[in-house]
């Protein structure tokens, strides 16, 4: 994959870019002004672009990634920021971008999203991503919750949450995602062999929420949802 990072910040700017070449990705630039991250886009055509919202310039990441999906729909643009308000939320949805990072992110996250953007450039298809180095297939869960990713079961006091194969196999996919907000489609297309809507995904997180606690599953508005982790 070839990468471009659009940051104004130079410290940022270079963490993340060590982080991408010790994983063996392709840097082909660093800009620090909208106008020449869309300069570079459309020269270049980077297979994944990320974009700080608020640069300091007169285009703001969020301008700039409309522009650049607009001229290449094929290039996944991953934003980054410090906000997660409603009107962050509306810029990401009109850009059309692949997923948003908050500030300050870790390496895990950011690893996690290019091993989905990955998928989605090679076969259109969500992955199921599985942290390498989780020694413990317990997960500690928001409010007590654990669920346990050998044996497939939700506990609360070390007691079993009894729940239907449905809303278990939700969690699960959430618990080996759970650094990242999976988008509604990717989680239909693995929960459900047949197509669903989103009401019906809706649903089940209402049952899973009665039968557990609302903040088990969390929602990132228009974006899609993650498991409530122990802070």
């Amino acid at each position: 994959m070839k990468i471009l990072i659009v940051e104004d910040d130079v410290i940022p700017a270079n963490h993340l870019k060590k982080i991408l070449e010790l994983e063996g990705y392709e840097v082909i630039d660093m800009v620090a002004t909208g106008v020449r991250a869309i300069e570079v886009a459309k020269k270049e055509k980077p297979d994944l672009i990320f974009m700080d919202v608020m640069l300091r310039d007169h285009i703001s990441g969020a301008e700039a990634a409309r522009e650049i999906f607009y001229s290449d729909p094929n290039i996944i643009i991953v934003f980054l920021t410090a906000y997660s308000d409603k009107e962050m939320i509306e810029f990401a949805v009109e850009s059309d971008a692949f997923a948003y990072l908050l500030k300050p992110y870790r390496d895990k996250e950011i690893l996690a999203t290019l091993e989905l953007a990955k998928a989605k450039l090679s076969t259109n298809k969500p992955l199921i991503i599985i942290d390498k180095d989780e020694s413990n297939s317990k997960i500690e869960l928001i409010n007590g919750y654990v669920y346990d990713m050998k044996l497939d079961r939700l506990f609360l006091d070390n007691e079993e949450v009894s729940l239907g194969a449905k809303a278990l196999k939700l969690i699960q996919l959430l618990c080996q995602n759970k650094h990242i907000t999976l988008e509604i489609d990717m989680i239909l297309e693995e929960i459900w062999d047949t197509q669903r809507s989103g009401q019906t995904l809706r649903s089940l997180i209402h049952r899973v929420r009665e039968s557990t606690t609302p903040e088990l599953i969390q929602n990132t508005n228009k974006f899609g949802y993650k498991i409530g982790l122990k802070e």
